[in-house]
C-alpha cells in the first residue's frame, strides 16, 4: 500500500476542487470567475501540494514540455483576463500536448479496470 501524507492529501482536495469548479464553470456558460478560481488557485496549488513545487516546476518548464507548457498557462492567463472560451480552447491544447505520453497508460488502465472485452486488444483469447 502506497502511503501518503497530509500534504498529499491535502492536495488531492484542492485538485478536487479545482475539478469542480472548472465543471460549474464550464456548465454556467463558461463564467470566467468559476474558471479562474478553478484552474490557478485549486488545480495548480493541489498540484504543486501532490508533487512538490520543485518537481511540479520541473513538470512544466521541461524543454519537450515547454510549447505544451506556453499554452497551458497561456490558457490560464487568457481565462484569468476574462476571455474564458478562448482561454479554455487554448488551455485544452496545452493539456493535451503535456500529457500526451500518459494518455495511452490511462486509456490501458481504464479498459483493464472496465474489462470490456472487444475493446481489450490485447487479450486475444477473450474474443471467442
Amino acid at each position: 500500500m502506497v502511503s501518503i501524507t497530509e500534504t498529499q492529501k491535502i492536495g488531492v482536495g484542492l485538485t478536487g476542487f479545482g475539478l469542480f469548479f472548472l465543471l460549474f464553470g464550464v456548465l454556467l456558460y463558461f463564467d470566467s470567475v468559476l474558471l479562474a478560481f478553478g484552474n490557478v488557485i485549486l488545480f495548480l496549488a493541489g498540484l504543486a501540494f501532490i508533487i512538490g513545487p520543485r518537481r511540479t516546476a520541473g513538470f512544466f518548464f521541461q524543454r519537450q514540455k515547454l510549447r505544451g507548457s506556453t499554452f497551458f498557462l497561456g490558457g490560464v492567463a487568457l481565462v484569468l483576463f476574462r476571455w474564458p472560451i478562448i482561454g479554455m480552447a487554448v488551455e485544452s491544447y496545452g493539456f493535451v500536448l503535456l500529457f500526451r505520453s500518459f494518455f495511452p497508460v490511462a486509456f490501458g488502465l481504464i479498459l483493464l479496470l472496465v474489462n470490456i472485452p472487444y475493446l481489450n486488444v490485447g487479450n486475444s483469447s477473450s474474443m471467442v
